[in-house]
């Protein structure tokens, strides 16, 4: 067999030649199988033996010894990352698992390519096979949604969101007064007369659910530059069940008289009615826009339908193409045709140069997601949450609002004497990553908060069901039950309890640790690829330390 260019010891010859003296098979795939079965669980993985999964697999050695030849800590970061990943079981609900296609789309020469416009209207030559590109991620985007216009270029949710609120500021606010001067030039136009719209443009309401009630940062946060932008303003979650009362909404609503009604949420585990929101927006003549990043993938499984598939009711929608979407990180734009002019022009508005690998990778994960395994796929996953928030419920933990109606659960952990800091430390030591997360009235604030944020679409990629949710359930409960907050010992707070630090019963860990490496041994991720042929290769570092950042108020994907 021939050498490949990474020469004798390169990933990629060394499997070549484990394939040629194995008959074919690898380490990942000589058990005849990934722990999945194909069509009904996992579905865009291939065993490890599959001619598909051999050519991703031999794709992504190539890319490694590539990368290794001239920053070897680089790749060896890339293996240590899927090597930690392998060691540990990701809950993160704002995080998934992409295909091996979906990466490999993202990592070519496509980089190399300025393309600043839309297709058909650049600012560069040479931007044909761009326009193929974009034009192709957008067309799926409108079939999957069924949306009358997309916008495919965001490099992520926030700049979505940036796009969508500038989009309906010229449209509804700059556009009415440049016309009544009569200069479409907006260069041309008088700095005094410059000054009244920018003032006009920047004094504008906006209304969103509250940080701490579940919606996102992006939304009027006080730390995100929305609060700059907008004079924000916010509706909260009922105190006492966690949940949006839709009088309540229509209230507020009703006194704020938004120019921009936001729904949407990155830790609110229930669906919302977008008709009534439509309905509610339509009273005071404001603008519905929807940011689904987080339930962009349940919308396109069919399964929120009818009132809570916020397209067919909202002016303009944002969403992420990671997360339920199982794409690469990015972000996108659906709206009404009214506004199609304004979103196209994200970029030069706000955006910089759109991404033509990441649009390429957007392409394919938004094809993926339009073969019908995709919605069995996303009916598992809610289907999973809900006997998560189950689960948990009858392990004695309190879940909030009672249970989930999408991939999400919260989970407060104030009343076992923790902090969400502590219960997160505790469970990532045993092998369950997560994060931490404030929770209604949350009186530890959004650093230490009160609560737990867990989610289901990764576990679900990997072929996880009901019974691994009722076993991640019990270890959840057998660690937190063993964790304690440490008491200061000396100083100003001597006798209090850390917010912090913490005590884990040892045995307990290790019972928990071996559990979870059970469960990831029958689900591993990427089983296409072999990680102790990476874990030899000659190039590979041993980890930096990297120091601790210093805290952020709030930050939430």
């Amino acid at each position: 067999m021939s050498e490949s260019p990474a020469g004798a010891h390169g990933l990629l010859q060394r499997y070549l030649d484990g394939l040629a003296g194995n008959g074919r098979e690898t380490t990942s795939g000589r058990d005849g199988h990934d722990g999945r079965e194909l069509g009904e669980r996992g579905e865009h993985r291939e065993r490890g033996g599959h001619p598909a999964a051999v050519a991703a697999a031999a794709a992504y050695y190539a890319a490694l010894d590539t990368v290794a030849a001239g920053s070897p800590g680089i790749a060896s970061a890339i293996v240590r990352e899927l090597a930690d990943q392998r060691h540990n079981l990701k809950l993160i609900a704002s995080e998934n698992f992409s295909s091996l296609a979906v990466q490999l789309a993202h990592g070519n020469l496509l980089t190399d390519k300025y393309a600043e416009g839309y297709p058909g209207h650049r600012f560069y030559a040479g931007c044909d096979n761009v326009d193929v590109i974009e034009s192709e991620a957008a067309a799926l985007a409108c079939e999957l949604f069924g949306a009358e216009h997309a916008y495919v270029q965001p490099h992520s949710g926030a700049d979505a969101n940036l796009v969508a609120f500038l989009s309906v500021l010229s449209a509804r606010v700059e556009r009415p007064l440049v016309d009544e001067l009569g200069e479409k030039n907006l260069v041309k136009i008088a700095a005094a007369d410059w000054q009244r719209i920018r003032a006009a443009y920047t004094g504008q309401r906006l209304l969103a659910m509250d940080y701490y009630s579940g919606g996102h940062l992006t939304h009027g946060y006080r730390y995100n530059v929305s609060s700059l932008l907008f004079d924000a303003h916010s509706y909260s979650v009922d105190r006492g069940s966690g949940l949006l009362d839709m009088d309540q909404v229509r209230a507020r609503v009703h006194e704020v008289r938004p120019l921009i009604l936001l729904a949407g949420y990155s830790a609110y585990p229930r669906k919302i009615d977008f008709a009534r929101m439509r309905e509610m927006a339509d009273e005071v003549g404001a603008v519905l826009m929807v940011d689904m990043a987080h339930f962009a993938g349940l919308v396109a499984g069919k399964v929120f339908r009818g009132n809570y598939d916020p397209v067919p009711f909202a002016h303009v929608v944002t969403t992420t193409t990671h997360k339920t979407l199982r794409g690469p990180r990015g972000g996108l734009v659906l709206c009404k045709q009214e506004l199609a002019e304004w979103v196209d022009k994200g970029c030069p508005t706000v955006l910089g140069g759109p991404l033509p690998h990441a649009m390429a990778a957007k392409a394919v994960a938004l094809r993926e997601a339009l073969r019908p395994d995709f919605q069995r796929y996303a009916q598992r996953v809610v289907d999973n949450a809900r006997e998560l928030a189950a689960a948990l419920a009858a392990e004695g933990l309190r879940v909030v609002t009672g249970g989930t109606e999408n991939h999400l659960v919260l989970v407060d952990v104030g009343r076992l004497g923790l902090t969400g800091r502590q219960a997160e430390s505790a469970l990532r030591e045993c092998r369950l990553t997560l994060n931490r997360n404030s929770l209604p009235y949350d009186p530890n604030g959004p650093w230490y908060t009160s609560g737990l944020r867990l989610g289901t679409p990764a576990a679900t990629t990997l072929g996880m069901g009901a019974a691994e949710m009722r076993e991640i359930a019990a270890i959840m409960r057998l660690v937190l039950g063993h964790t304690a907050p440490e008491v200061i010992a000396a100083g100003a707070k001597a006798g209090e309890r850390s917010l912090a630090r913490y005590t884990l019963d040892p045995a307990a860990a290790e019972q928990a640790r071996a559990r979870v490496g059970d469960l990831l041994g029958r689900h591993p991720v990427y089983p296409e690829l072999d990680l102790g042929l990476m874990l030899a290769a000659p190039w590979l570092q041993a980890a930096p330390s990297v120091p601790e950042a210093e805290p952020v108020a709030g930050a939430r994907g």
